[in-house]
């Protein structure tokens, strides 16, 4: 089967859509299956709909429906693939081998996208595709290259993992991500990156906040940012004010949204420990311990373990709607859906600012630092994060914004290519490279391998003339333009 050429409606996904093409292609005999998952409005629809039309394969679009009325609906899809009657089905034992006996002769895709809603309804039938696609299934005489898609993170995961039917079974992994803060910048058409990394802190890389939730409606310049705000994010009367509200209720193991919104609440406070999380919440760090996983697994938190401070981890959100809500629109929810955003937002900006964009500019440098190029830091980065250096001397701690290290080795001390430190809206001086030299000798102390690190500082306000006519060998610049350059 020759591989199709991606669809030019399609905006970047090349990696995406070269492993689903590899996929659906594939000549080998017999049934395969392939499993996509991602958040919702991450486009993943839209790609495998373009996949179904290029190369000729079904798309199923499940609905959270009863079993019999999916299996009505199944049924009117084959109709139309084939071009021939179906007979009725009456449960997932006489559907499924019937589908894959359908698709034969050519690797054919078959696309069942919200596959957590057929689950819902028919929880077998997992366990029925595993049995149609092992030895002495139907699945053996099909062609059928079966994908099945999700939105559900929890329960998409779930399908491949410990003791499920379908672990082993499939060929095919994608997950489908956000775009990076770079391609973002390219989707919503911005060539100023101040401004690029501005709505990146408020709608992340979801390609629907966009095109669906806006209308299109892209701040002009740096100068209408605060006007976009206004008339976008922060007004009742577009899709996108509710969303971050949404977002909870489509994950299936979560019970009580209460307590998972006060969770999101305390780390978009900046309450970063799994202490410190239960505090803000008011209930014991035991008692958070399964809300934290959840969220983990619905990729709404990020857990990043600390480099430099084995068994200790922060916790930051994945979703930078669900921050800018917790930190900025919920303490005003009331007057904000009446409509009072221009009242609200120059006195919500300070908190903006320290609260959202701060802390989201340091995710920008460390997605920078994992994907630069080896001459940047002098390796090839294998681990970036954040960690804290204690210094007892001073009985004080360094915060290290962007840890860079080199891959490990067997019986050597772990290198470290670079320490960071990053400042949004502050020019940064010679304080900033000290403190970060300083922690760079107590890292040698506790036997790292610093001899060449490199010391970092990133940037969104620029740099003092001294530190920038300074130039040492072991200190870089990172300002905004080299953030978005490539």
């Amino acid at each position: 089967m020759a591989v199709p050429a991606k669809p030019t409606h399609l905006f970047d996904r090349h990696a995406e859509w070269r492993g689903l093409t590899s996929f659906v292609a594939d000549a080998r005999p017999g049934a395969t299956l392939g499993v996509v998952s991602g958040r919702r409005r991450q486009g993943k629809s839209y790609l495998l709909q373009a996949l179904a039309t290029a190369a000729g394969g079904i798309y199923f679009p499940a609905l959270e429906l009863t079993e019999a009325v999916s299996l009505r609906l199944f049924a009117d899809e084959l109709v139309r693939f084939t071009g021939a009657p179906v007979p009725p089905f009456r449960d997932w034992l006489d559907a499924v081998p019937f589908l894959l006996r359908a698709a034969s002769g050519r690797p054919v895709p078959v696309v069942i996208d919200e596959f957590p809603f057929l689950v819902k309804a028919s929880p077998e039938l997992p366990s029925i595709i595993q049995r149609e696609l092992g030895p002495g299934g139907s699945g053996g005489a099909s062609s059928a290259r079966l994908l099945l898609c999700g939105s559900a993170m929890s329960v998409m995961g779930g399908l491949l993992s410990g003791q499920a039917p379908l672990r082993g079974r499939a060929g095919l992994e994608l997950l489908v991500h956000p775009f990076g803060y770079r391609d973002a910048a390219r989707f919503w058409g911005i060539t100023d990156p101040a401004l690029a990394v501005l709505v990146h802190s408020v709608v992340g890389g979801t390609p629907a906040y966009r095109r669906e939730f806006v209308r299109d409606d892209a701040p002009s310049g740096l100068g209408d940012f605060d006007a976009w705000m206004i008339r976008t994010v922060l007004n009742p009367q577009t899709p996108l004010f509710r969303e971050a509200r949404y977002l909870l209720t489509e994950e299936t193991d979560i019970r009580d949204s209460s307590l998972y919104h006060s969770v999101l609440s305390a780390v978009a406070g900046g309450n970063s420990t799994s202490g410190g999380i239960a505090s803000y919440v008011g209930r014991k760090a035991n008692e958070i311990a399964h809300p934290l996983r959840v969220l983990e697994d619905s990729r709404l938190l990020v857990r990043e373990p600390d480099l430099f401070r084995p068994g200790r981890a922060v916790y930051r959100i994945a979703e930078p709607l669900i921050s800018f809500y917790h930190a900025v629109m919920s303490r005003d929810w009331t007057r904000l859906e009446r409509g009072d955003a221009a009242t609200i937002w120059p006195s919500a900006q300070p908190r903006f600012l320290s609260q959202i964009v701060g802390p989201h500019f340091e995710t920008v440098c460390r997605d920078y630092a994992i994907m630069a190029d080896p001459v940047v830091f002098g390796g090839l980065p294998a681990e970036v994060g954040v960690g804290v250096v204690a210094d007892p001397a001073k009985k004080t701690q360094i915060q290290i914004d962007v840890a860079v290290l080199a891959p490990a080795e067997h019986g050597q001390p772990r290198r470290i290519l670079s320490l960071g430190e990053t400042k949004w809206d502050r020019v940064m001086d010679r304080r900033h490279t000290e403190r970060l030299r300083r922690a760079r000798d107590l890292l040698t102390a506790k036997g790292f391998d610093t001899r060449d690190t490199v010391i970092t500082c990133y940037s969104g306000a620029g740099f003092h003339p001294d530190l920038e006519s300074e130039g040492p060998r072991d200190v870089r610049l990172i300002g905004l333009d080299q953030l978005y350059a490539g």
